[in-house]
């Protein structure tokens, strides 16, 4: 494995690039993808170019950052992760991570990349905790998180509208292991 935070053997984890606009218009505007990332509405390039070039700042001023997760062996991006709601008081920060393509999935990218992003928070940044809120019939992305020892801290009942009803969200908590 490298020294490098933001890197394994398999992936990096790499800051967004202006040229990434058309892949993020692609991904953010797939509806099937809108449940896991509360999105209502479409986004324009016009929007992800603003986004893009306000990443550009101190992450403790903007309270976001969005990291392409990269395959390294082809250099090819196959998802993203985010820190979201970052509070630098409380020192904390909600997680989220999508791989897009189902042929990408289950090939152990969204589990090197939230390795990565644990010891990337915990050791660059110093944040106390992370979390994430995840769909309750979303088994794979909980078993993701609770295999890295995010434990289950709450059940949003009845939390998220989908076309078949309501379906409750859990919200996953893992906390910096290094004594303060």
């Amino acid at each position: 494995m490298t020294n490098n935070l933001l890197e394994s053997d398999a992936v990096r984890l790499r800051a967004l690039e202006p040229e990434d606009v058309d892949l993020l218009y692609k991904w953010e505007n797939d509806t099937n993808v809108w449940k896991v990332s509360n999105t209502t509405v479409p986004f324009s390039r016009h929007i992800l170019r603003q986004f893009i070039d306000s990443q550009k700042y101190d992450i403790f001023e903007t309270r976001q950052l969005r990291l392409i997760i990269e395959e390294k062996e082809q250099q090819r991006a196959v998802g993203t992760v985010d820190l979201f709601d970052i509070d630098p008081y409380n020192r904390r920060a909600g997680v989220g991570i999508i791989i897009y393509d189902k042929r990408d999935k289950g090939q152990g990218y969204a589990s090197a990349a939230l390795q990565l992003l644990i010891r990337y928070v915990f050791m660059a940044l110093n944040l106390h905790q992370i979390y994430c809120n995840i769909l309750s019939d979303n088994t794979a992305s909980l078993n993701l998180f609770r295999s890295k020892g995010f434990l289950t801290v709450g059940a949003k009942r009845g939390w998220v509208r989908t076309t078949s009803g309501w379906t409750d969200e859990y919200m996953l908590q893992l906390l910096n292991p290094k004594k303060e």
